[in-house]
């Protein structure tokens, strides 16, 4: 099969693995710079060219596409999907899942487990914004925050009533979460890939730090999940609807709720972390799925 990992940077760790696994078993990979793609958008002959050439043939592509460039990114996708290629992730899953708030309420609209959530525009609506999540402490999200940035714990009320209308001053959306305080500072990274957890790890914030992503200190290691986690994060990535993804979890008193649903999951800390091979499951998956014209359009599980 040939096979294209879209992303910026061949270099990184996720695209390089990908690009191993897939040749490993036999598979023709290719990196494409996303952002050097551009698209003849027509309906007798739609392409995509790039470096002055159109792709051609390609059987399947893994979207590896960076928040700040999702608009553009999506858009490349979506191209492919008109020339009827499969793609790991539909455009519309990822631009779905990027969207915090609209990822939220889908999920809560499937029933899935959740922290207290509430969600405003006006600064004049504060004081009901804090109480919805039940009073400090509590979280603020910056709707456009990736890994822990634009995160804030604020420990008493006064101290949330700043931070909202210090972000709303500079016109930015904002989620306010309750604060799962049982959770220790740690959440659960679980790898879905169809309708199966192929990997799952704990990551532990650094000492002092609420949040638990590796790129702010903190650590990892090989976890195993109780049924009701790995069903959550199995109906969580199929309500966004993708089908390939990392589902972040929060251990709670009342049951596993999920803070997040990544499309393009990274593969360097659960790969390590757990010994999966976890490229070589995605890859697993397109030979299943992409192999034929026929079941393109029949996801087989």
């Amino acid at each position: 099969m040939k096979i294209a990992i879209l992303s910026q940077d061949a270099s990184l760790y996720s695209t390089r693995r990908l690009r191993e696994a897939g040749e490993k078993q036999g598979h023709e990979m290719r990196v494409i710079n996303y952002l050097r793609c551009y698209m003849n958008i027509t309906s007798h002959k739609p392409g995509v060219m790039y470096q002055g050439k159109p792709l051609e043939n390609l059987d399947a592509v893994i979207p590896r596409i960076g928040a700040s460039r999702t608009f553009y990114g999506t858009a490349v996708v979506r191209q492919f999907e008109v020339m009827s290629v499969f793609s790991v992730n539909e455009s519309q899953a990822i631009s779905r899942s990027r969207d915090k708030l609209r990822c939220l309420q889908i999920l809560a609209r499937k029933g899935i487990g959740l922290p207290v959530t509430g969600f405003a525009h006006a600064t004049q609506d504060i004081d009901g914004l804090i109480d919805i999540v039940g009073g400090a402490p509590l979280v603020i999200k910056l709707l456009e925050g990736t890994q822990g940035i634009g995160v804030v714990l604020a420990e008493t009320e006064q101290a949330a009533k700043s931070v909202i209308e210090a972000f709303r001053g500079l016109d930015a959306n904002i989620l306010v979460q309750e604060f799962i305080k049982e959770a220790g500072g740690a959440d659960l990274r679980c790898f879905v890939v169809g309708d199966k957890v192929v990997a799952s790890m704990k990551r532990q914030g650094a000492e002092g730090e609420f949040r638990s992503n590796l790129h702010r200190g903190g650590q990892a290691e090989k976890i195993k999940l109780t049924p009701e986690e790995r069903s959550t994060a199995i109906r969580s990535a199929k309500a966004m609807g993708l089908r390939v993804a990392g589902v972040d979890l929060l251990r709670s008193n009342h049951g596993p709720v999920v803070m997040e649903v990544n499309s393009s999951p990274g593969l360097e800390g659960i790969e390590k972390a757990t010994g999966v091979d976890v490229a070589g499951k995605v890859i697993d998956f397109i030979a299943k799925n992409a192999s034929s014209s026929k079941n393109r359009d029949r996801i087989q599980y």
